[in-house]
């Protein structure tokens, strides 16, 4: 089967987080759609925060398992989970499918949702890879806050 959205209707969300969890998931069938579906069970599942905890280091043990713990991003992964908790604020009760039908646009990677709230070069920036930035698309400035900090140091 191919990642966890092809299994998302025959999964309940607490056997998604414990197959993510214990390593079950192998690296090649773990794409986007698959880290926001696996971002609304643990929403579903556990507090806000509590579960952007959980979801951040389950990321980080699957990278980290891989050796590749340089794909971890602070600032996707908060963003992202936050949107989600945002749009799932908005349609109560929904499950999994209704959800990824109603917001089409947290499922696309490339030219995504979070090119509307940042800069590239924020989201580039090893700050941002690090901790959780701001968005900075806001800003009436062509300088992104990541560029400020550094031009103060």
């Amino acid at each position: 089967m191919n990642g966890i959205v092809g299994l998302g209707a025959s999964m309940s969300n607490q056997e998604l987080i414990f197959r993510f969890e214990n390593d079950s998931v192998p690296e090649d069938s773990f794409h986007h759609a698959d880290h926001v579906r696996l971002a609304f069970a643990y929403l579903c599942d556990y507090p806000v925060l509590e579960g952007l905890g959980r979801f951040a280091n389950a990321l980080k043990r699957f990278a980290a398992a891989r050796g590749k713990t340089q794909l971890y991003h602070e600032t996707i992964t908060c963003a992202y989970f936050f949107l989600i908790r945002e749009r799932m604020a908005g349609c109560k009760g929904q499950g999994w499918e209704e959800f990824a039908r109603r917001n089409p646009d947290l499922l696309i990677w490339k030219e995504g949702i979070l090119t509307r709230y940042y800069r590239e070069p924020t989201l580039k920036s090893d700050l941002a890879r690090s901790v959780f930035v701001l968005p900075d698309k806001c800003l009436e400035r062509e300088t992104s806050l990541v560029e400020v900090v550094r031009d103060q140091r």
